[in-house]
């Protein structure tokens, strides 16, 4: 089967035939993957944001859909022939064993998850079912971007109907996140980016004010619109004077949320004194979701046409334009990129 490995940092992925292992492990599926979503958590790693990466060469993609082929001892929630969603969060089910795949007789690891591959043996509690007849082409969005972005709603910032939030970064996360927030009718949603194709596009989210922080003086414009700083701001970027940014235009009382990844040892310089009143502040993992209970309903919401996911999923490639997908990515003209895995 073919996949797409990391093998050296700040490199194109490799696209290659490996091989699978030969046997499940205890409490191991084997899913054929249909597609997979990127995101910037893989552009993270293959940059080596968070350090050195000592398990190269290694797989990646941590959002996926796909149809279980063959499940291992134990598996209880799903059987053969299920469709499912793959996700990072753990879910219900076991945790097993990570595998291990090979490439021309030598190591390729893997963790939990793995989605840039056609076929991924992937622990139970990574993977989700859905319903036969959903969109394999949108289900991957529920393996990372929608179910964090309504977990950082919904459970980081508790957002209350009529209050603030400003977003930094409209990409997939922070989209899906403007429209969470939208959802729960907070009022004024302000997106903030320096792309104005993403910024276009947060509208149809529910971005209700979008900024473009490379032509506006960002602190000037929330303020003018809330003087006292907004009752949540979300960074989905990590970038150290971004988060800083957003702990200052946050109230005295509200909350800020970081959801982007900074890179490993680097420091942002903020005025605690706040902090013993009551003004919060927190890192987001993943929206502390729990997919089992989530993916339904978000399932649910979509179906009913509460979501309008088609609008989310702007370009898709096929395995072997991974390469091509991934610099789109880093150019900023893209809300989410699929890659389509098999072609059956």
């Amino acid at each position: 089967m073919k996949a797409a490995i990391l093998v050296e940092l700040n490199k194109p992925l490799v696209v290659d035939e490996i091989e699978l292992p030969s046997v499940l492990e205890y409490g191991q599926v084997l899913v054929k993957i249909y597609y997979t979503g990127i995101c910037g958590a893989q552009l993270n790693e293959m940059e080596g944001v968070k350090g050195p990466d000592k398990f190269l060469p290694h797989l990646l993609g941590h959002e996926g859909s796909g149809i279980v082929h063959r499940i291992g001892a134990g598996v209880s929630t799903v059987k053969e022939g299920d469709h499912v969603v793959l996700h990072w969060r753990e879910g219900a089910g076991i945790k097993s064993a990570t595998p291990t795949y090979l490439w021309k007789g030598n190591k390729v690891n893997a963790g939990w998850v793995t989605t840039f591959n056609e076929f991924a043996v992937v622990s139970e509690n990574r993977i989700t079912k859905i319903p036969s007849d959903f969109d394999m082409k949108l289900a991957p969005l529920f393996g990372c971007a929608v179910t964090t972005a309504f977990g950082v709603i919904h459970n980081d910032a508790g957002l209350k109907c009529g209050e603030s939030i400003v977003i930094f970064g409209s990409g997939g996360v922070g989209s899906a996140i403007a429209q969470a927030a939208s959802m729960t009718s907070a009022c004024p949603i302000i997106m903030i980016d320096i792309n104005d194709f993403k910024l276009e596009q947060s509208k149809s989210f529910g971005a209700m004010v979008t900024i473009n922080s490379r032509s506006e003086d960002v602190t000037a414009r929330v303020l003018s619109i809330l003087p006292g700083g907004a009752d949540v701001v979300v960074d989905t970027t990590g970038i150290k004077i971004v988060r800083e940014l957003a702990y200052e235009l946050t109230s005295k009382e509200g909350r800020t949320i970081f959801v982007g990844v900074p890179r490993a040892g680097e420091k942002i310089s903020i005025d605690s004194f706040p902090l013993h009143f009551t003004k919060r502040i927190t890192g987001s993992h993943g929206g502390d979701t729990h997919p089992q209970y989530d993916i339904p309903r978000l399932v649910r919401l979509h179906t009913a046409g509460k979501l309008g996911l088609e609008k989310m999923v702007t370009h898709t490639f096929t395995l072997d334009q991974i390469n091509e997908a991934i610099a789109l990515l880093r150019t900023g003209d893209v809300l989410r990129c699929v890659i389509k895995m098999n072609q059956d």
